[in-house]
């Protein structure tokens, strides 16, 4: 939590005013019982009436200055939390997007939707208060006990008993209440995860009359939060009436002492009233103090929850490899992702072991190949074989765990991960588009596209039917993940928007399911068409869609099962001739 206060640099002199003006209000505060015991002792014994009058306009003035200083306190208390919290949210969202593809499968997304919101509003309530009321509130207690001390110093003896009282039972209730807070986030995420998956997935419930037991396992996972929740409210319910029970206790030995003290003559009528003035102050600044301090309690541990994913590694590192490496195609002379080549050898995999963050096995197993520049590479595989742990690999999204990745000759690690990604254009398997409108949707692929350029790429992506069936062409609106437009129409934009980078390499992730037959080989042709030398790798279910690729990888429980021509594996590898003969029926082949 503490990390996250370097985020108040630049509200240097908020975080000062807005306490010293409290301090300012609540010594004005002190002096109003003293101005009233006064007006009892003097104005009213006395039935002086321009006395009382003079007494009353100046406590009108304490309080009116007061307020004043109360006003100005708020300003900069506010200016500062909210710059603060501001600060905090665009560092964690940039954070965030920084984060490698296994540290949000670590964190999980609906936890870092509720760190980005819920936890950043605790954590900015929390600065607020503290400005406000930190310094106030002991001041105001302390300095009642002083002041109790000038009225009459063997009364005051109750100030010194009942204060150390109320501390024991404030401090100690937050001590018990900081780790259930926590917990309270932990279910709190629980439910924001259901909730969200449910919203997402709201036509796969409902195609499986899931409703019922959705519905079932959100309230038992609402109601365990609610328990939490009742916990936390009973342990911080119970400040209260503890601290009126010892500051009620107070005012009666108060009223008893200072009874017999009057009746002796050693203690006027309004130092009597003026010490239970001091003492309903400090009720008044414990039940803000408490408050404070429940907010505090609960911002500390929603700040320690952000601390948790600022302190997770962001990004990738490039490290700097230099090698005088000789090989077949030629010498390598590798330096921080510069243009380098190992003759016409693009991408080249040594001996790579791959295995996910918590996983209990490796998903690749002693993979090893190499793709020319200008070919194009099928991979196919069952559900689960690892496509697309592999083809995930070359942009980097995952870190091997042993062996290496390597384009033009150099470990991929040894690119800076921006120049690594703008030589990559990957369509992943499934496609999103984000509001907007097609061109803004399409200018991810390269922000200084022209009009042609897109249109290019539209057509390339036969996609050239979906924005002219559009009201407004390129610039048709395009809603949240692409509502309004249906799965393949969603895959061909999405197809488009990495044509329009031109890029040396092109990863199609399973990219065309949705797409019938008859424009899945348009676009196969396509794009073997173009111009250049793209090396395109193609990762398909169906062999229809690889057949005519120049190399095939069949892959199996995450290892290499063969490798080569449509013909070579159908004559070579049991797997890929079975997949063969289930898609393409002995008669239909006859």
């Amino acid at each position: 939590m503490w990390k996250l206060l370097r985020y108040m640099k630049g509200y240097g002199k908020e975080s000062v005013c807005a306490p010293l003006f409290k301090l300012l209000e609540a010594l004005f505060e002190l002096f109003v019982p003293l101005v009233v015991a006064r007006i009892i002792d003097v104005g009213i014994a006395q039935r002086d009436e321009g006395y009382i009058l003079g007494m009353c306009f100046l406590m009108a003035a304490l309080g009116l200055t007061g307020l004043i200083c109360s006003i100005t306190a708020q300003y900069f208390s506010a200016k500062a939390a909210a710059g603060f919290a501001s600060r905090v949210r665009s560092s964690l969202f940039a954070h965030i997007q920084a984060l490698p593809f296994s540290g949000m499968d670590t964190i999980g997304t609906s936890t870092l939707i509720t760190r980005l919101t819920s936890d950043i509003n605790q954590v900015q309530s929390g600065v607020n208060l503290f400005l406000r009321l930190f310094l106030r509130s002991p001041f105001i207690v302390f300095g009642a006990m002083v002041m109790a001390f000038t009225v009459d110093a063997q009364a005051a003896l109750v100030f010194v008993v009942v204060i150390p009282v109320l501390c024991v039972i404030v401090f100690g209730i937050m001590l018990i209440s900081i780790p259930i807070y926590k917990r309270v986030q932990e279910r709190l995420d629980r439910v924001v995860q259901i909730t969200r998956e449910n919203l997402k997935g709201v036509r796969v419930i409902r195609a499986f009359c899931r409703e019922p037991l959705e519905t079932a396992e959100f309230e038992r996972d609402n109601g365990a939060l609610v328990k939490i929740q009742l916990l936390s409210g009973r342990i911080s319910a119970l400040m209260n009436p503890l601290t009126y029970l010892v500051i009620n206790g107070g005012l009666l030995a108060i009223l008893y002492a200072g009874a017999y003290r009057v009746d002796e003559g050693l203690l006027l009528q309004g130092s009597v009233v003026a010490l239970v003035n001091y003492m309903s102050q400090i009720l008044v600044e414990l039940v803000k103090l408490a408050n404070l301090i429940i907010t505090v309690t609960k911002a500390i541990a929603c700040g320690n929850r952000i601390q948790k994913v600022f302190d997770a590694p962001a990004g990738m590192e490039s490290r700097t490899v230099r090698a005088d490496a000789q090989n077949d195609e030629g010498t390598v002379t590798a330096a921080d992702g510069t243009e380098n080549s190992a003759g016409d050898t693009v991408i080249e995999f040594e001996n790579v072991q791959f295995c996910y963050q918590g996983a209990g096995a490796d998903s690749l197993t002693d993979i090893s190949f190499s793709v020319r520049r200008g070919e194009t590479v099928g991979i196919i595989g069952g559900t689960g074989a690892g496509k697309t742990s592999l083809v995930s690999l070359i942009p980097r999204f995952y870190d091997v765990r042993e062996g290496c990745v390597k384009i033009g000759g150099i470990d991929v690690r040894a690119y800076p991960v921006e120049k690594l990604r703008s030589m990559v254009g990957m369509v992943l398997q499934k496609s999103v588009l984000f509001q907007g409108t097609i061109r803004s949707n399409l200018l991810w692929g390269n922000e200084a596209a022209t009009d042609d350029d897109l249109r290019r790429a539209l057509r390339l992506a036969q996609a050239e039917d979906v924005v002219s069936d559009k009201k407004g062409g390129l610039d048709a609106p395009v809603e949240q993940e692409g509502r309004n437009f249906s799965g393949g129409q969603k895959q061909r934009l999405a197809i488009a928007r990495a044509l329009v980078r031109e890029p040396e390499i092109l990863i199609l992730d399973d990219s065309a399911s949705a797409l019938d037959f008859a424009t899945d080989a348009r676009l196969r042709q396509a794009i073997a068409g173009l111009p250049g030398d793209m090396t395109v790798l193609i990762v398909s279910q169906r062999i229809a869609s690889i057949r005519h690729a120049d190399k095939i990888i069949v892959l199996e429980d995450g290892e290499i099962a063969g490798i080569g021509t449509h013909e070579e594996l159908l004559a070579g590898c049991e797997i890929y001739r079975e997949t063969y003969d289930s898609q393409f029926p002995k008669e239909v082949q006859a």
